[in-house]
């Protein structure tokens, strides 16, 4: 039986390179994004034709669908339209998520509340659809495109970082539940990227300008914050988001049972897999003490 994959964000990105590398690897992908007939149009006819032109028996379909991860119903549709047309999920791609730059004293509640709504919610709308699917079949595979952003804490995105946060810990708990019904959690963190995406150039700003103002002589540590960022990378190894892709198809090829946790594929040497090391040795004996241990096994 064919892989199905349903990823979201993919009109551009990690998301985008995700769909085109399981697609490439056999697999039936529903790449999905907002603004199919509007905006996002002529990116997801492109996305099509990459897989569409493809030859070779190895080349799996990939078809572009609608999904708002902030709308129930565009969520609920999708996940059906998949079901429908494929019969089943195997595996969901949480990627879909916005970046914003600047002082945290400048953005508004409303402004982190949106922030919150997509980097966030987004995800859980989407476990809420699909999730009785998944449930009802005893497997299933839930990817979460994180970041090591929740560990290093980079300055100027207090927001993101906050959001990014948020959403690896709901992943993490989410994963103790539903690993009881045969469903496998991965939370992927890659690194910054400063190329490759547009999730720098498309970054939101907070429209407190005079709070921001307030701020002036950080500036210079903001508009350097970029260049920065590049400044982290080893310089012997080229930093292509494909690499996070690459992951992605790996992670699926692999046994079920054995899929790892919290890999990560970071070009800046952040150390992030030593924080996790521990991280994950305290959660077990945590909940090892609280008599909870098999919560942290998937019953396969």
């Amino acid at each position: 039986m064919t892989t199905t994959a349903l990823i979201t964000g993919a009109a551009t990105g990690i998301g985008n390179l995700t769909a085109r590398a399981l697609a490439r690897e056999g697999c039936t992908v529903y790449a999905t994004m907002r603004g199919v007939p509007g905006r996002n149009r002529e990116r997801a006819e492109e996305l099509q034709r990459s897989v569409a032109g493809a030859t070779g028996d190895s080349h799996g379909a990939l078809r572009v669908i609608e999904l708002d991860v902030q709308d129930d119903r565009s969520v609920k549709a999708a996940v059906q339209t998949v079901i429908d047309e494929s019969g089943h999920i195997d595996v969901v791609v949480h990627n879909a998520g916005h970046l914003a730059v600047g002082y945290a004293e400048a953005f508004t509640a409303e402004e982190i509340d949106r922030l919150f709504d997509v980097n966030v919610l987004g995800a859980h709308r989407l476990n809420r659809a699909v999730l009785p699917h998944l449930r009802s079949r005893h497997d299933g595979y839930l990817i979460y495109i994180g970041s090591t952003t929740s560990v290093v804490m980079p300055p100027f995105m207090a927001p993101y970082v906050a959001t990014k946060a948020a959403f690896d810990t709901l992943a993490r708990t989410t994963a103790y539940e539903v690993g009881r019904f045969g469903i496998e959690t991965t939370i992927l963190m890659p690194g910054p990227f400063t190329s490759g995406t547009s999730h720098f150039p498309d970054a939101s700003r907070p429209h407190d300008t005079e709070t921001s103002a307030a701020y002036a002589q950080l500036d210079k540590l903001v508009d350097e914050n970029e260049d920065a960022t590049s400044g982290l990378f080893d310089p012997a190894v080229q930093a292509d988001p494909a690499a996070v892709a690459d992951e992605v198809v790996r992670l699926v090829a692999l046994p079920r049972g054995s899929r790892p946790l919290r890999p990560v594929v970071d070009f800046t040497r952040s150390g992030v897999e030593d924080v996790n090391e521990v991280n994950e040795h305290a959660q077990a004996e945590y909940l090892e003490r609280m008599g909870f241990g098999q919560l942290l096994q998937v019953a396969v």
